[in-house]
């Protein structure tokens, strides 16, 4: 298998290193599957996700509708 094969990645923890390394595979465009031991650290992983995404547009550096494509892409 190619590493171009590769469409869907697991990260394990929710977390501030979690949730950075799922926002850089949503970016990328990778399909994003987080999990954590509790369901509201996966909240707040998700919460931060967004609250990064949304940095990004406020600096113009994505638009609003691709914010939504990437946490649709994200699964918990």
């Amino acid at each position: 298998m190619s590493i171009d094969a590769i469409k869907t990645v697991a990260v394990l923890g929710a977390g501030t290193m979690g949730n950075g390394i799922a926002h850089v595979f949503a970016r990328s465009g990778y399909k994003v599957i987080l999990r954590d031991v509790e369901r509201r650290f996966l909240d707040r992983g998700m919460e931060m996700i967004g609250k990064n995404l949304d940095r990004e547009i406020k600096r113009r550096r994505l638009r609003r509708r691709r914010r939504e494509l990437f946490l649709a892409g994200c699964s918990l």
